[in-house]
């Protein structure tokens, strides 16, 4: 089957560079995509042999360059599957013991109104997610994901509104940022999605103190990498 499922060809290593050189990332973009099933796995891309967090996958491409795919059973966090459609929700985490057990709600029912608001894949529609850093990626990717600071998250913002204008309302929970407010939010609603970053993520998968997490459709890169060259060398930025 054909890696390529989009009719606008993207020089992805170009448009890594110009990324990594405007913002001054310190790894790589990520590119992320969803595999409904086996056969839809480009030959080659090997199986991730650990079962971790889908933010820690992240980080595998996005700071040692790894290209893998991670079906259901090696997502270690049950959360974070459940908001990709690997697997089913589990009863604790939709009745909301499990955050509430962990101290970030001051009721079950405060959980589990959080919980119903997750965006999230439907369930087992997704075989395998695969990842790679944008520069190598040998697959069309459906979401990016960027990690970096404030600053330039400021200038992804603004890049992200340069053509049409408008505002961005960012959806995040303190919960599941990686996997539900920057991979299935994006990918669902087709809109760049911006995130605090949870404990979760912020623990395991390497994200900073001063960065946060950002999610866009891949079809926008093309506008985004034109607009940020734009902005950054603007009058007005700083």
């Amino acid at each position: 089957m054909s890696n390529e499922q989009t009719k606008i060809t993207v020089n992805y290593p170009e448009a890594a560079e110009t990324l990594k050189k405007l913002l001054g990332l310190k790894g790589s973009p990520v590119a992320i995509r969803f595999a409904p099933t086996k056969a839809h796995i480009p030959a080659g891309i090997p199986e991730l042999d650990k079962t971790i967090r889908h933010c820690s996958m992240v980080n595998l491409a996005r700071t040692e360059g790894k290209i893998f795919y991670a079906p259901a059973e090696r997502h270690e966090c049950n959360g974070g599957a459940w908001s990709l459609g690997l697997k089913e929700i589990t009863p604790t985490l939709k009745n909301g013991e499990f955050y509430f057990k962990l101290g970030k709600f001051d009721s079950d029912a405060a959980c589990k109104r959080t919980i119903e608001s997750i965006p999230h894949l439907d369930t087992c529609e997704t075989y395998a997610t695969l990842y790679a850093p944008l520069e190598k990626t040998p697959f069309s990717p459906q979401v990016v994901v960027i990690v970096t600071t404030p600053r330039n998250m400021l200038k992804l913002a603004q890049a992200s509104l340069f053509r049409l204008g408008g505002r961005i309302c960012a959806e995040f929970a303190g919960i599941q940022s990686v996997c539900a407010d920057a991979t299935a939010q994006t990918y669902l609603s087709g809109k760049p999605n911006f995130s605090l970053g949870c404990d979760g993520s912020r623990r395991f998968s390497g994200i900073g103190d001063d960065e946060m997490v950002m999610g866009f459709p891949a079809e926008m890169l093309p506008e985004i990498i034109s607009a940020l060259s734009i902005i950054i060398g603007a009058a007005g930025s700083k």
